[in-house]
């Protein structure tokens, strides 16, 4: 079987698209093949409306919030508790561990090739997740017993 990759590619989009859509983009196509005009431009020219219209809408956002600058505000990560990181890396360590410990040759288990080395590798993500969700081997709590959360994690000073 011989898949060409481009054009099959553009026709499961197409076909995966809103019907109403895709008539509204091929008709623009379609416009913009007739006119002969210069496609870098056409390009550039569609840039510069997102841009405007993503600078409206933030002039909007901005006013209808007082305490934004320079735009809509950044929403705020916060961080994990730091249990669950010293968890994480826990989790690592123990993946790494059962890796090792699985054995080489096992293609007829995993596959061949890159895939099995793939799901091995995802085995041993899992394996080393939940040996360390319970009491895992210790590494998490020394870990959180070495550097205790106080009141400013980050290391500034205040």
């Amino acid at each position: 079987m011989i898949v060409t990759a481009t054009t099959d590619l553009v026709l499961d989009v197409l076909d995966a698209a809103d019907p109403v859509a895709q008539r509204a983009a091929t008709a623009k196509l379609d416009g913009l093949k007739a006119s002969d005009a210069d496609f870098a431009a056409t390009m550039d020219a569609e840039v510069g409306k997102a841009a405007a219209a993503a600078d409206q809408a933030a002039t909007k956002l901005s006013e209808a919030q007082p305490g934004a600058v320079n735009g809509a505000p950044v929403p705020v990560i916060k961080a994990p508790a730091s249990g669950e990181v010293y968890r994480k890396f826990e989790a690592f360590i123990l993946q790494t561990f059962v890796e090792t410990m699985l054995p080489k040759e096992s293609e007829e288990v995993f596959g061949k090739g890159t895939a099995g080395g793939v799901w091995k590798s995802m085995l041993a993500e899992q394996l080393g997740a939940q040996l360390a969700k319970g009491k895992g081997i210790g590494i998490a709590k020394q870990l959180a017993a070495a550097h205790p959360a106080g009141p400013d994690v980050t290391g500034k000073g205040g």
